[in-house]
């Protein structure tokens, strides 16, 4: 008995391409796709075939059309890690600890693969990223995406998809803690300078191509800011004890 090997299907050939583009990020999340003139012109294909895969994208959920606004890339991790938990999450003060402990194992293994893979145009990414942080003035909102942004660029070096895509997923909650942390850290100006000295410890590691200096960098400076923020609140508990003892007298 013979058995017929059936040909992919054009459409089924276009839609893994552009699935594939979605997995590795080069269409990323919110994303607006190509017109469908550049897009066919692009792959080489008829419109209608095109316009069958696009069809075929948005019944697997991962893209969403607009009426007159085109067809965006949907964030579905992203939606998914908006829910009421992780709202609680990002506001209860003992969950930043356990988000700063996540944040060991998510940034060190990010850090060791950026070091070890990344190209000079990823390294590029990260020198300006890094920069960025210093161009913000006092607006800390600002600093807090600058600071994210960079470690974000880390992520993208790493060229894990399955990573890239989590940090991408859970980039509100991670921007959320860098701020509640800088809230605390940035009343001490001593602190702030050895912030910006441990991310350069860990640019430097990553960009020099050190994969263990670079995890080792990162846990360093996620291990400095817990020790700060665990001495910030036994301070603020001293004083407020303090201040009882002061209206008691």
């Amino acid at each position: 008995m013979s058995l017929k090997i059936k040909a992919a299907k054009l459409s089924d050939v276009i839609l893994q391409q552009l699935e594939n583009m979605i997995l590795e990020g080069s269409l990323a999340p919110g994303e607006k796709l190509p017109p469908e003139r550049e897009l066919a012109k692009q792959f080489e294909v008829s419109r209608p075939s095109l316009r069958e895969a696009i069809q075929k994208l948005e019944a697997k959920g991962l893209v969403t059309r607009r009426q007159g606004g085109g067809t965006f890339v949907k964030n579905q991790l992203e939606e998914g890690l908006t829910d009421p938990l992780f709202d609680l999450i990002s506001k209860h003060p003992e969950s930043q600890f356990d988000l700063l402990e996540f944040r060991h194992a998510l940034e060190g293994i990010a850090a060791y693969y950026a070091a070890m893979r990344g190209t000079t145009n990823d390294f590029k990414k990260v020198k300006q990223s890094f920069d960025n942080i210093a161009l913000v003035n006092d607006d800390i909102v600002q600093k807090a995406k600058a600071i994210n942004a960079f470690h974000f660029s880390v992520a993208e070096a790493s060229h894990n998809v399955v990573l890239l895509h989590l940090v991408r997923g859970m980039q509100a909650l991670l921007e959320q803690n860098v701020l509640q942390n800088l809230t605390v850290l940035l009343k001490k100006p001593q602190i702030s300078q050895q912030l910006a000295e441990h991310r350069r410890l860990l640019m430097d590691a990553v960009i020099e191509g050190n994969p263990e200096q670079a995890r080792l960098a990162s846990n360093a400076h996620l291990a400095f800011i817990e020790e700060a923020l665990l001495e910030a609140g036994k301070e603020h508990s001293r004083i407020e004890r303090s201040l009882r003892r002061t209206k008691q007298h």
